[in-house]
């Protein structure tokens, strides 16, 4: 592991120029406006996709998931060196600047435990609740920082998809996809009784039903000015299958699961983390926390596309219990 330059305990977001109002961390590779330029040599596929805005201003049209496709191959090739990267028709094509703020705000916590430095290359281990199709939390993450995964995944499709864009990138010594052999676990049966992570990730599913999934994509067409009835049968811009998009009780429900699961192995993971894009759902999840037991939570800002964020993180480990996991684990940031 190499060490990186202490981060300030609270980072100062920068304003997207492309979205006014919206921050990303300090750390993103995607402050203000894409680089269409470079972007077109890196990958020449995006040049069909690319538009004059009214302002004349190069860019996309995102309400065509083919031009979000080519948008993101074109990221990942030019800025994490992934030559290869595709979804399957229908499946989540991911926003990479906010899943890349959710790993920054991973690396900060983890930092705390070792004077502020971010750990980083093959001895950090990171679990991916719902790797899904796109892989796209290992692919960043290892890109960005050198952690290694574990993806895990309910969708035999999704799990396909992701070996198939692993195995193309000469990847799979830093990233080990798994089934999760019970549709209605999360955590339980996942991990084996040695393994050890240091931070668990995940992107639940948003929604509580299809019905309520499909109106969000009725606001999201009229969001980008869009007829609704035109594209009623279209799915997202972004796409998204059921199990990425919605479970019985929505995202609450997903996340109050997933803390009760982790009461299970606490001494496994350092730190367990999950998005919560409602900020109404807050409320039951500190109080699910509150019942499991944790020692210490965290609540981090962000922004995803042009809406406020959020993840939370938990640990069953206090601070002289997580220190001593960072001096075992990570001696080289010491």
């Amino acid at each position: 592991m190499t060490r990186s330059p202490q981060p300030p305990a609270k980072p100062a977001s920068r304003r997207s120029r492309d979205a006014p109002g919206v921050l990303l961390h300090p750390r993103n590779r995607h402050q203000g406006r894409y680089d269409f330029a470079r972007l077109t040599r890196q990958c020449p596929e995006l040049s069909p996709f690319v538009v004059a805005t009214p302002a004349g201003e190069a860019s996309i049209d995102f309400g065509n998931p083919e031009a979000v496709r080519a948008l993101n191959r074109a990221l990942l090739k030019a800025d994490y060196n992934i030559a290869h990267w595709d979804v399957p028709d229908g499946y989540l094509v991911p926003p990479i600047p906010g899943r890349a703020d959710y790993l920054h705000g991973l690396a900060d916590l983890l930092a705390e435990s070792a004077g502020g430095i971010i750990p980083r290359g093959s001895p950090v281990r990171v679990l991916d609740i719902g790797v899904g199709a796109s892989c796209i939390y290992p692919l960043l993450g290892h890109g960005e920082y050198g952690w290694h995964f574990v993806g895990a995944e309910v969708d035999p499709v999704a799990l396909d998809a992701a070996n198939a864009i692993v195995q193309a990138n000469a990847l799979d010594r830093a990233i080990e996809l798994r089934r999760q052999p019970a549709r209605g676990s999360i955590l339980a049966g996942l991990l084996h009784a040695e393994e050890r992570f240091d931070v668990s990730l995940c992107n639940p599913p948003f929604h509580a039903s299809a019905e309520e999934a499909a109106r969000g994509s009725q606001r999201k067409w009229r969001n980008l000015g869009r007829t609704v009835a035109a594209h009623a049968a279209t799915p997202l811009n972004f796409g998204g299958q059921a199990t990425e998009l919605w479970c019985t009780g929505g995202e609450a429900s997903f996340v109050r699961r997933m803390i009760r699961e982790s009461v299970g192995v606490q001494t496994q993971v350092l730190w367990f983390s999950s998005l919560v894009s409602k900020a109404e759902n807050l409320a039951g999840v500190r109080r699910q926390l509150k019942s499991a037991g944790v020692q210490e939570m965290r609540e981090v800002a962000m922004a995803q596309g042009n809406k406020q964020s959020r993840f939370v993180a938990w640990s069953f480990l206090d601070a002289a219990r997580r220190k001593a996991w960072s001096v075992a684990r990570w001696p080289e940031v010491q």
